[in-house]
């Protein structure tokens, strides 16, 4: 029986090394050297200092920034720390009624547009941290922003495009719009304009 229990106390010892601190030493290791920026959070900074990240999505409610995928994390929106998503069923009167409330929220803030609302500009994404949208979603938006800053539509619609992200490697996922670096554009525009 004790023979039994050093076997099975070493196999434990070995694998708690290997498992526990060998394999994620090497996983920091080779992600830090081959994906340096994503090991740090793709931090994206301004003047130096940190704005936010290139991963996680960021509330933007103002009129003349383009607005992210609503979030379902809680309390606070975009919370990192509690990533999810709303689990409410397509059914779900719960649903419904906030995709109603978002639509009305957008309505009022560019009550000219009668475009239809994009469903990302509504719905959450399972991780409720999303940073992109859809370029129909930022489509929906130009008119407002560009208003909100006194800026040309063209112009406005030139930084999406300049911002829209196609499929990685040409055919995974769909064509995105990362909101804060776009915005960030935004804001480095209107410093040249001025």
């Amino acid at each position: 029986m004790l023979e039994s229990l050093r076997a099975a106390f070493i196999v434990f010892a070995a694998l708690t090394a290997i498992t526990g601190v060998l394999y994620p030493a090497v996983v920091t290791l080779v992600g830090g050297l081959l994906f340096a920026d994503q090991a740090r959070g793709s931090v994206v900074e301004r003047d130096g200092k940190a704005v936010g990240s290139r991963l996680l999505g960021q509330p933007f409610t103002e009129a003349r920034y383009f607005w992210s995928r609503p979030s379902a994390t809680g309390p606070q929106p975009n919370d990192g720390a509690a990533s999810s998503g709303s689990n409410l069923a397509p059914t779900n009167p719960k649903l419904a009624d906030a995709v109603r409330e978002r639509v009305a929220a957008l309505r009022a803030a560019d009550p000219g547009n009668s475009q239809p609302v994009p469903i990302d500009l509504v719905t959450s994404s399972g991780s409720g941290l999303d940073p992109h949208i859809s370029p129909a979603a930022a489509e929906f938006q130009v008119n407002r922003v560009a208003a909100a800053r006194g800026m040309a539509v063209a112009t406005v619609r030139e930084l999406v495009a300049d911002a829209t992200l196609g499929r990685t490697f040409g055919m995974l996922g769909e064509p995105r719009v990362n909101v804060l670096e776009l915005n960030l554009a935004l804001d480095a525009q209107g410093a040249k304009v001025k």
